[in-house]
């Protein structure tokens, strides 16, 4: 019997080395790896590891590491500067043409040690480093080296803020969840106006924002949301600590009512008040005055490389009139203009561009010049690369989300996406990879229906659900390797950022996150708020309620027992209240079940179905001359359950549980 143990001891010995002693396969990252080298074991920090910054330029990218090891793990790593140890993380600066301006290379031995060209890519580093460690339970890295570097310099995201206004605090964890996944570019959209057909088609009274302060023009900015000066400096910098870049944008001579609605007769009579009239010496005299508020004095608003001017759907083909070709002339000295004037303040112009419909003799600069190639109906991307322009990749029929619209996407198609984009990739126009041309690639989400009900945590949902993809074919463009269901699935298990969970994910699918079995008045729970795929249910006896009574709040939304206007159970978020129809009775003895996800919010009332408050379609006139046209919005009625604070009730509330059900991926439409 002896003999046969040590037989089997020796067979085992023999599989070792193809087993235990294998090299570890590549870590899962977003955006993949570019290379790995796999050695064996692993490496796990412990309480005397430190973060070491071998040169003072990397001791803010150390003291970032820090930070958010400490808000994901809980574990606080000392920040030095000098030698390193064993069991150190160290960061050096090292020159090596392959890695260009972001790449980096990490060695995971008996300590980690990032090495990179410039402090970007050190910085990107670290986010490999945290992706890595938050995908196991004692946050170790496996032994190897990582040698990673993007394909686009450009990588990033437009929000439109002027037809839907996004508080500065959803902004910065915006810009936490892009650096998370490498994107290094935000583009704040910050004028826009809605269609007037969803506003008695009275160009007076249709939606018009601009979400920047001003001092100049008292009046104009939004009354519904706008941002401080100096809250802007400050994002700008913040940001850039995070190696993303703030591109502001206002856009003009098109989208732009709110500044016709401001200042009368610089609104254009042939194509619409939204667009501006160019033959109006007053509209340039305005913008101009305009720019140099934000780009001008000692103190700019503006502090970053790019501004964006628009430029965007002037008057396509100029139909219909008899100035067309003078028309065509004004816009190019237009656009021509105001790339020098933000070029005069130090600053790179950005333009949408519209040149494919405008031509024209005046000259326009376009060395320098960076370009949205987004219609190439509007422009054309191979001859704006021979006029000059440098080219941001951001094809709307593949990268643009438009909420509930039920135009271009809803959610983009990610699998289309992941197998068969890249920022070479301009609609029909297909360039070579890597073509100088092409600086990079965005996606974008516009909020083109005012007032549809769409939720800031509606669109955070929208813009998850894209980053990982974007993140990949943006960074690694073809070179991906890991097929899509495998990416997908792995993904959604990643953090959106250090300490940000705007997706409100607590615990694992199908499980319980909160229970009490008495909730009082006033009682606060870990949980701010339960994201979609959801059930909240509790046992109530109800009393008088006065109107506004609320159950339960958070600072994105509050549950009312009995809402301000009709006294029903509701809920209201970003200014919409929406209401299901039912009242408790005093002294009526139920029990209520709220289901939500994405979609639609639902009501059970004693274990069935009450009512189901899913998206309602809203039809509007739209007059073209003197036929009458049906345009519809869809309202959407979601909700994302705020447990953060129990309101101040009289009724008795008990049994209360809050668990996460299981949601299917969302439909690509």
């Amino acid at each position: 019997m002896k003999r046969i143990y040590c037989a089997i001891l020796a067979a085992v010995a023999l599989l070792l080395p193809a087993f235990a002693w294998a090299a570890n396969s590549k870590p899962f990252v977003v955006p993949e790896l570019r290379q790995w080298k796999g050695a064996q074991g692993t490496f796990t920090l412990t309480p005397q590891s430190r973060i070491v910054a071998e040169t003072a330029e990397l001791k803010a990218v150390a003291d970032s590491l820090a930070a958010d090891w400490a808000a994901m793990f809980g574990q606080k790593l000392t920040v030095t500067t000098g030698k390193a140890a064993k069991g150190d993380i160290v960061l050096t600066l090292k020159a090596d043409k392959k890695l260009g301006e972001e790449g980096y290379t990490i060695n995971i031995a008996d300590r980690v040690s990032v090495s990179a060209p410039k402090a970007i890519g050190a910085y990107w580093a670290t986010r490999t480093l945290l992706q890595i460690a938050e995908q196991s339970a004692d946050h170790s890295f496996p032994k190897g080296k990582i040698t990673d570097w993007p394909d686009y310099g450009l990588r990033g995201l437009s929000m439109d803020v002027g037809r839907k206004f996004f508080p500065m605090s959803y902004l910065k964890d915006l810009v936490k969840v892009l650096s998370y996944y490498k994107y290094n570019s935000l583009r704040i959209h910050l004028n826009d106006n809605g269609f007037p057909y969803y506003f008695g088609n009275d160009w007076d009274k249709t939606y018009a924002a601009f979400r920047m302060e001003s001092d100049r023009f008292p009046g104009l900015t939004a009354r519904d949301g706008f941002y401080t000066k100096n809250e802007f400096r400050d994002f700008q910098r913040t940001s850039a600590a995070q190696f993303v870049d703030i591109v502001p944008e206002i856009d003009v001579p098109a989208h732009s009512l709110a500044f016709a609605h401001y200042k009368k007769g610089i609104g254009s009579k042939d194509f619409g008040m939204d667009h501006l009239d160019l033959f109006n010496p007053e509209t340039q005299k305005f913008i101009d005055e305009l720019f140099d508020e934000y780009l001008g004095g000692d103190n700019p608003v503006f502090v970053n490389d790019y501004m964006h001017i628009g430029t965007d759907e002037f008057g396509k083909d100029f139909p219909g009139f008899d100035k067309q070709k003078e028309t065509a002339e004004r816009f190019r000295a237009f656009m021509d203009h105001y790339i020098r004037l933000v070029e005069s303040y130090g600053k790179k112009p950005w333009v949408w561009g519209s040149l494919s419909t405008a031509p024209g003799e005046t000259p326009i600069k376009t060395e320098g010049v960076m370009l949205d190639a987004w219609y190439n109906g509007y422009a054309d991307p191979k001859e704006m690369v021979k006029l000059g322009f440098k080219i941001n990749s951001i094809p709307d029929g593949m990268v643009y989300i438009v909420p509930a619209a039920g135009y271009y996407y809803d959610y983009l198609n990610n699998e289309w996406l992941y197998e068969n984009w890249t920022p070479a990739r301009v609609g029909n126009v297909q360039f070579d990879e890597q073509d100088p041309a092409i600086a990079g690639g965005y996606f974008a989400v516009w909020n083109d229906h005012v007032g549809n009900g769409i939720s800031v945590q509606d669109v955070h949902h929208r813009i998850m659900s894209a980053i990982p993809t974007m993140a990949a074919k943006l960074w690694d463009g073809p070179s991906v390797t890991i097929p899509y269901t495998d990416f997908s699935e792995h993904s959604r298990l990643l953090a959106e950022a250090p300490g940000v969970n705007r997706l409100g994910r607590y615990g694992n699918p199908g499980s319980m996150v909160f229970e009490a079995a008495k909730v009082t008045p006033g009682m606060t729970t870990p949980v701010t708020d339960l994201g979609y795929g959801y059930t909240v249910e509790f046992d109530l006896e109800a009393q008088p309620e006065q109107p506004g009574t609320v159950l339960f709040s958070s600072p994105n939304s509050t549950v009312y027992l009995s809402d301000p206007v009709a006294g029903m159970l509701a809920f209201s978020r970003d200014g919409y209240l929406n209401r299901f129809s039912f009242r408790p009775y005093p002294g009526e003895k139920a029990h209520i079940r709220i289901d939500g996800d994405n979609r639609e919010t639902r009501l059970y009332v004693n274990g069935k179905l009450f009512e189901t408050l899913d998206k309602q379609t809203q039809y509007h006139k739209e007059m073209r001359g003197d036929k009458e046209h049906e345009r519809k919005m869809y309202y959407v009625r979601t909700l994302m359950f705020p447990l953060e604070k129990a309101g101040q009730f009289r009724s008795k509330v008990t049994n209360l549980r809050a668990y996460n059900t299981i949601q299917p991926e969302p439909t690509q439409k």
